[in-house]
C-alpha cells in the first residue's frame, strides 16, 4: 500500500522547488527497471520482498514475458528526505520516467527526456559503457537534460569475480571517464558544465537487484565525524589518487611514500569497497562471528524473522538496511538535480518555437503555476477501455484543470491558422502511477498529467495552451526513423474497415511508428528495427484491429525519368495528318521537382509566386515560366509541358488533348509502367 494520498502529492506539487522530474536511461539489460523498483518499494507502493524481481514499470504482458521495457512508464513518488541534518524532513515530488533500453525504442526515450530535467543513466559496471549508453546520453544532452549516473551490478564484482577492491577501482573509474567522455563530446556552454564525478556526489554505485547503493558523500559523512574533518574534504579524498598512511596518521597522494615497505591501498578502497566486500563474503561463506561483529559496529539491526536468514537473503536484506539503494538515489535527485524552476530557464529555447520574448516563453522561463497555461504532450498511453488513450505529458507554465477550456495545437500548427488547431474542454486529469491512475482536479506546472478526452484531437504530441497568440513547444527530435516496412491487408475482405481503423490508433500509440497507404492501396507500417514492427502488428493483432491480417514484404514504388535532353526533336502527326507537333523532353532541377512535391511550384501555388520563383532561383526564362499547360500526372505531378513555341496559329485548340495524353503517358510510363517523375517536355515551332 502506497504511504502516500493523493492529497498529500497534490499539496506539494505547488511547490515547485520540492519537485523533480527524472528519467532512467542506460544500454539494454543494464537494469533500470531493476533500480526503479527500489524507489517504488520506498515509497510503499510494493514492497521491499518483491523490490528487485518485481519490475513494477514494466506493466505490459509481452514486457514481463520478454524481460524488456517496451514502453516508458512513468510513476509519480513522495518522498520525505532530510537535505541537511537537524533541519527536518522535507517531503518531495519525484515523477520517475522508466524508459526502454533497446535501440527500436528510442523513440520512447525520446519522449520521457523531453518531459523530465534530469537522467540517472545506469552503466553496468562489468560492459561499461556500451553503444546505447552513448546514443541515450547524446539524445539527454540535446534535450538539455542534466545527468547523473549510477554504475549498477557492483554484487557481481564483489561475489562472481571476486575481484580486488583496486581493480574495481579501476573499473568503476573506466565507465565513469566514458560517461564523461560522451558528455563532453556533446556539451551544451549554457547548461554548464554536467560532467558526472564521484568527489561531487553526481555519481553513485551499487547493485539495483539487491537494492543497496552509495555515494563517496554517503561515506564521507561517517567519516567526517570519526576522523574531524569537513564532509567536503572527505569526499574528495575518497576517490582518485588519495592514500591514507595508517602510521603517520597523514594523507598523501603518493601509493607509495618513502619510508613504507609496501603500496597503501587507496582511500576508496580502504574506507569504502573493502567494508562491503568483507561484509558481503562474509555473510555468504557463513562465517557468523565476524559478520555479526561488523553489523554490530556498523550499527545494522536485523528485526524479527529476519534474523533467521542464512546466506544470499540475509546478504540483501543486511545490505538493504545499511546502505539502501532508494535513500542514496534519493539524496542524489534532489540535491543533484534541478527542480523544473531551475531548469526551465535554460530549457526554453530549446521547448519554444516562437520568440524569446513573448508571454509564453516568460512564462515558461519563469514556471508560475498562475501564468498562462502551456502544456506539452509527449506520447499517448492506452488505457484499459480498448482504443482511447490518455494523452501524458508535463506542464510548463500555469494550471491544467478538469473541465478547462484550452487550444489544442498540433504540430502543424502555425499561429494565426485555424490549422490543425481543436478549442476543447479536457474532460479528466489523472496522475500516471505505472499500471494504475489516480484522479486529481487540477494540476500545477512542473508536473507529468494524463489527460483524458484529448486523444481524438492530437495524433501523437502537441501543445495545449490558453494563449491566442502562442507559438508551439517544438516538436521532439528523433535519433532513429523509421525503416523497416512491412504491408499488411486484411485475411477476410470485411475486416478492411477494422484493419484502418486499428491502422489508426497504431500510429496513435506509438510515437515513431508510421503508418501509410501507398498507390498500390497497400497499409504500409514503418518501424525502426524488426523488433519494433513485430511489437507493432502484435499490438495491431491483439488490441487495436481486433482481426486476422496477411503480412508481406511491401512492394517498393519506382519512378522513371530521362538523364539528357533529347538528342533531337521528336515528331508527331495527328491522324489526318494536317498537324504535327513537335517536342523536346529534358531533365528537370531536383529541386524544381522537389518544389512541385511540396506544392510551391505546383498548379495549386500562385501563378505570379510561381513564375517569379522560377524566374530567379531557377533561371527559366520570363516565357517558359508563365507558359506551363500542365503537370502530371494526376494533374499535380513533377513533371509539366511547357508551350516555347512562338506565334502558331490555333495551337490553344489542341491544349485540352495534349493535356490528356500526357497525363496517361505519365502515369504509366515507357520502361515498366511506373510514373515518370522530373521530365520537362518543351512544345517547339
Amino acid at each position: 500500500m502506497p504511504n502516500f494520498t493523493v492529497d498529500q502529492i497534490r499539496t506539494i506539487m505547488d511547490k515547485t522547488d520540492a519537485i523533480r522530474s527524472m528519467s532512467v536511461i542506460a544500454h539494454v539489460d543494464h537494469g533500470k527497471s531493476t533500480l526503479t523498483d527500489s524507489l517504488i518499494c520506498k515509497a510503499g507502493i510494493i514492497s521491499a520482498k518483491a523490490a528487485g524481481d518485481a519490475r513494477y514499470t514494466d506493466t505490459r504482458a509481452d514486457e514481463a514475458e520478454r524481460g524488456v521495457t517496451i514502453k516508458s512508464t512513468g510513476v509519480s513518488l513522495y518522498f520525505e528526505y532530510d537535505e541537511e541534518e537537524g533541519k527536518g524532513s522535507e517531503p518531495h515530488l519525484i515523477n520517475l520516467i522508466d524508459s526502454p533500453g533497446h535501440v527500436d525504442f528510442s523513440s520512447e526515450v525520446t519522449a520521457a527526456l523531453r518531459i523530465t530535467d534530469g537522467a540517472m543513466v545506469v552503466v553496468d559496471c562489468i560492459e561499461g559503457c556500451a553503444v546505447q549508453t552513448e546514443t541515450v546520453l547524446r539524445q539527454a544532452l540535446a534535450e538539455r537534460v542534466k545527468p547523473c549516473l549510477f554504475v549498477n551490478k557492483v554484487d557481481r564484482c564483489i561475489l562472481e569475480l571476486q575481484m580486488e577492491a583496486e581493480d574495481m577501482y579501476s573499473r568503476f573509474r573506466a565507465a565513469i571517464e566514458n560517461v564523461n567522455v560522451i558528455i563532453a563530446t556533446y556539451n551544451d556552454a549554457l547548461m554548464g558544465d554536467v560532467q558526472v564525478d564521484p568527489a561531487k556526489g553526481t555519481v553513485a554505485f551499487g547493485s539495483g537487484l539487491h537494492g543497496w547503493g552509495f555515494t563517496t558523500e554517503r561515506f564521507a559523512k561517517i567519516y567526517a565525524a570519526k576522523m574531524g574533518v569537513e564532509k567536503k574534504k572527505m569526499m574528495e579524498r575518497l576517490w582518485g589518487d588519495s592514500f591514507f598512511n595508517a602510521k603517520k596518521k597523514v594523507w598523501t597522494n603518493v601509493q607509495q611514500p618513502e619510508g613504507c615497505s609496501e603500496p597503501l591501498p587507496r582511500a576508496f578502497c580502504q574506507f569504502i569497497m573493502t567494508p562491503i566486500n568483507q561484509l558481503m563474503r562474509a555473510i555468504m561463506n557463513d562465517d557468523k562471528e565476524k559478520y555479526e561483529k561488523m553489523m554490530g559496529s556498523l550499527g545494522i539491526v536485523l528485526k524479527g524473522d529476519e534474523k533467521a536468514l542464512l546466506g544470499k537473503p540475509l546478504m540483501k536484506r543486511t545490505m538493504q538496511i545499511w546502505i539502501n539503494a532508494a535513500d542514496t538515489l534519493l539524496a542524489m535527485i534532489v540535491t543533484k538535480l534541478p527542480s523544473p524552476r531551475v531548469a526551465q530557464k535554460y530549457r526554453v529555447e530549446n521547448l519554444y518555437e516562437g520568440p524569446m520574448d513573448d508571454a509564453a516563453a516568460n512564462a515558461i522561463r519563469g514556471c508560475d503555476p498562475a501564468g498562462p497555461l502551456m502544456m506539452y504532450v509527449s506520447k499517448m498511453v492506452p488505457t484499459s477501455d480498448k482504443g482511447r488513450f490518455y494523452a501524458f505529458g508535463r506542464v510548463f507554465s500555469g494550471t491544467i484543470a478538469t473541465g478547462q477550456k484550452v487550444r489544442i495545437q498540433g504540430p502543424h500548427y502555425k499561429p494565426g491558422a485555424k490549422e490543425d488547431l481543436n478549442v476543447k474542454n479536457i474532460q479528466r486529469t489523472v496522475l500516471m502511477m505505472g499500471r494504475v491512475v489516480e484522479q486529481i482536479a487540477d494540476v500545477p506546472c512542473g508536473n507529468t498529467v494524463a489527460l483524458v478526452g484529448v486523444d481524438q484531437y492530437l495524433l501523437k504530441s502537441g501543445t495545449l495552451t490558453t494563449l491566442e497568440d502562442s507559438h508551439n513547444i517544438a516538436d521532439m527530435k528523433y535519433s532513429v526513423s523509421p525503416v523497416v516496412k512491412i504491408a499488411v491487408k486484411a485475411k477476410d475482405g470485411k475486416d478492411l474497415p477494422k484493419l484502418v481503423e486499428g491502422l489508426k490508433k497504431l500510429s496513435k500509440s506509438d510515437p515513431l511508428v508510421v503508418c501509410t497507404t501507398e498507390e498500390s492501396g497497400e497499409h504500409v507500417i514503418a518501424g525502426c528495427g524488426e523488433l519494433h514492427v513485430e511489437i507493432c502488428l502484435k499490438d495491431l493483432r491483439d488490441e487495436y484491429a481486433q482481426c486476422d491480417f496477411i503480412v508481406s514484404d511491401p512492394v517498393v514504388s519506382y519512378r522513371e525519368t530521362v538523364t539528357a535532353a533529347s538528342s533531337q526533336t521528336c515528331l508527331a502527326k495527328s491522324p489526318n495528318k494536317h498537324n504535327r507537333i513537335y517536342l523536346i523532353a529534358e531533365p528537370m532541377d531536383e529541386e524544381v521537382t522537389k518544389g512541385i512535391e511540396d506544392g510551391a511550384l505546383g498548379p495549386k501555388a500562385d501563378p505570379k509566386e510561381r513564375k517569379k520563383l522560377l524566374k530567379e532561383k531557377y533561371d527559366w526564362d520570363e516565357g517558359a515560366a508563365t507558359k506551363i499547360w500542365c503537370w502530371g500526372p494526376e494533374t499535380d505531378g513533377p513533371n509539366v509541358v511547357v508551350d516555347q513555341t512562338v506565334a502558331v496559329q490555333y495551337l490553344i485548340e489542341i491544349k485540352e488533348h495534349v493535356n490528356s495524353a500526357f497525363q496517361w503517358t505519365t502515369k504509366e510510363g515507357p520502361l515498366c509502367e511506373e510514373n515518370m517523375r522530373g521530365i520537362r517536355y518543351n512544345l517547339m515551332d
